[in-house]
């Protein structure tokens, strides 16, 4: 799988593309998120928690929590400790500030920290959680081995990702959307010409399906599920330590 980066004139890797690229877009991230996915985002992530309620962990690693709404999601488990991790410094200045907000400071922090290299004991936590970052991994295996090393034995892991429909006519639809549509509204709104052309093309090579179940057996994990999402838009992962 050829690696896909946002900015393909930029000699830095692409940890660091990523962390310019959501430091450029922080601004108008929510609005656009919700506004291009016409607001089912927020479904898929209440969903995706559900599967999470029935636990009640005790506490909950999120990482790439952008701007918190899955850290947030989150508070619905019961958790008393939730973490939110992110290498962009602007998504998470705004996530604070709706965290202060809501009056939760209590219950959720957010800190700056990599996924590949998290600064956390083995097995401290008792869910992990991910929405829309493990695409942007830059090395996915490792990423994945990280996130089962904080885990504790027993664990949950919870993905959501986007992934690829499959069937006529949404896999056209989708594509048509994705790649012509979504990048002329994202330049639209934001001030990075690139960053919702990267979106679809990160996407089209992301590892979806049975192939990311597979990534994430060899991560470590048991019992992996997927869980398709409005036509296969979006999917949600789960695996056990």
């Amino acid at each position: 799988m050829s690696e896909v980066k946002p900015y393909s004139n930029s000699a830095k890797g692409k940890k660091e593309q990523v962390a310019e690229m959501f430091d450029n877009i922080a601004e108008k991230y929510d609005f656009l998120n919700h506004f291009l996915s016409f607001g089912i985002d927020k479904i898929w992530r209440r969903k995706a928690i559900r599967l999470l309620v029935k636990r009640r962990p005790a506490n909950i690693l999120d990482v790439a929590t952008g701007t918190g709404d899955f850290a947030i999601e989150s508070l619905k488990t019961g958790a008393k400790e939730i973490v939110g991790i992110d290498i962009s410094e602007e998504m998470l200045a705004f996530g604070r500030t709706k965290i202060e907000k809501l009056g939760v400071t209590n219950r959720i922090s957010l800190r700056s920290g990599d996924a590949e290299g998290l600064n956390f004991a083995d097995g401290y936590f008792e869910a992990v959680t991910v929405a829309f970052g493990v695409r942007n991994f830059e090395n996915l295996p490792k990423g994945l081995q990280e996130l089962n090393r904080v885990l504790k034995p027993g664990g949950i892991v919870c993905i959501l990702e986007f992934s690829k429909p499959v069937y006529f006519p949404v896999k056209q639809l989708y594509g048509f959307y994705s790649f012509y549509i979504l990048p002329f509204l994202g330049r639209l709104f934001s001030k990075d010409n690139s960053a919702y052309r990267y979106l679809p093309e990160s996407v089209e090579k992301f590892p979806d399906g049975n192939e990311f179940l597979d990534v994430l057996k060899i991560s470590g994990f048991r019992e992996t599920k997927q869980y398709r999402q409005t036509f296969g838009v979006a999917t949600i992962y789960t695996g056990i330590k």
